[in-house]
């Protein structure tokens, strides 16, 4: 137990039976709510200490439509990490994933298995992030007119695989501008990994470099543009039942449910959260305003990593409301892992 709530056996009960109220109920729980439990045998004056108690710690707070009392952030916190008694998913449940996975071939489907079963096991919205693929080597670059002022880009990989795309730019270049470009291009960045390359492009194109002349800055804007969004899905992911998040009260205001619809649009700030739970080595919880993403102040994320030949690939969680049976979806989020890893294996 954290030393900065030092709760006695009385409390840690009050806040646990409080909590498993109103994740089942969804309604703020009041000292008569709490008396009605047979795990809770004292009188209803003791029952409002131990909750004012619990209030001034800041675990439990009172909405300001009702007299009874939710879980904040910290309160789902020390739940969470001192009294959670987890709940495994069936053997039927976990059979019937592994029986899906073992039908499908292809690496795409097996993900989006998997973020459908995340999905109707919790009746939340499930996620899995496809797996990294390995580093694809930068070693020429062409550029070479066309009409209207467009360019196609013919990029070569270290393995020798083309990839040719179009390219509009700002202002016209010539040939020579275009054979300049270039070259200056392989002369700088040959043998750097794509991403890395592009990263860097970027953030030199945001730079004012007074010593850059004009035929390497030209270089720099051209190449930037070339390398944008190059394969895309490579940090993608697939989501599964998002508006399975429609039924839960949580999100009952229709402004709540647009930001975060438009969040699962968007993307990139999803992917940036999920990269943090790719750092983890197990089961990872952010509870509400934990992620640091305002959208997703309403919302848990449970996630887990999974892995392809004992290297990590990827991972996959579920997304719900702060009010999520953690018991139960914590097991889920991690057996999927495992039986993903064992899916995914090669040789």
């Amino acid at each position: 137990m954290s030393a900065e709530y030092s709760l006695n056996k009385r409390s840690q009960q009050f806040l646990r039976v409080l909590i498993e109220r109103y994740i089942e109920q969804g309604t703020p729980i009041g000292s008569r709510a709490l008396a009605q439990s047979p795990e809770i045998n004292v009188s209803p004056a003791t029952i409002r200490n131990v909750m004012a108690d619990l209030e001034d710690l800041g675990l439990i707070t009172a909405p300001h439509t009702s007299a009874g009392r939710i879980p904040t952030i910290e309160g789902y916190r020390l739940f969470v990490d001192t009294m959670l008694k987890l709940e495994k998913p069936t053997s039927k449940d976990i059979q019937k994933l592994t029986n899906k996975i073992a039908q499908n071939v292809d690496k795409t489907q097996v993900i989006d298995t998997a973020s459908q079963f995340l999905s109707h096991l919790t009746h939340m919205a499930g996620v899995v992030t496809l797996p990294k693929r390995e580093k694809s080597v930068f070693k020429q670059i062409e550029f070479l007119p066309l009409s209207d002022n467009r360019v196609l880009v013919i990029l070569i990989n270290q393995n020798g695989e083309v990839h040719n795309r179009v390219i509009s730019p700002l202002r016209h270049y010539s040939s020579n501008e275009l054979i300049e470009a270039a070259n200056c291009i392989n002369q700088n960045y040959t043998g750097m990994d794509f991403f890395k390359m592009r990263d860097i492009l970027v953030k030199e194109m945001s730079i004012v470099q007074k010593d850059m002349d004009k035929g390497m800055s030209r270089a720099v804007q051209m190449a930037a543009k070339a390398l944008e969004n190059t394969h895309p899905e490579e940090d993608d992911f697939v989501l599964a039942g998002r508006t399975n998040l429609m039924d839960f009260g949580d999100f009952s205001a229709l402004d709540n449910l647009r930001v975060l619809f438009e969040t699962f649009k968007q993307k990139s700030e999803l992917l940036h959260l999920l990269e943090r739970c790719s750092d983890a080595q197990s089961i990872q919880i952010f509870i509400g305003a934990e992620s640091g993403y305002e959208p997703l102040e309403r919302c848990s994320v449970v996630s887990a990593p999974y892995s392809v030949n004992g290297e990590l690939a990827g991972v996959l969680g579920v997304i719900g409301p702060t009010r999520m049976a953690y018991n139960r979806v914590i097991p889920i989020v991690d057996i999927t892992a495992q039986i993903l890893s064992k899916a995914l294996k090669i040789g």
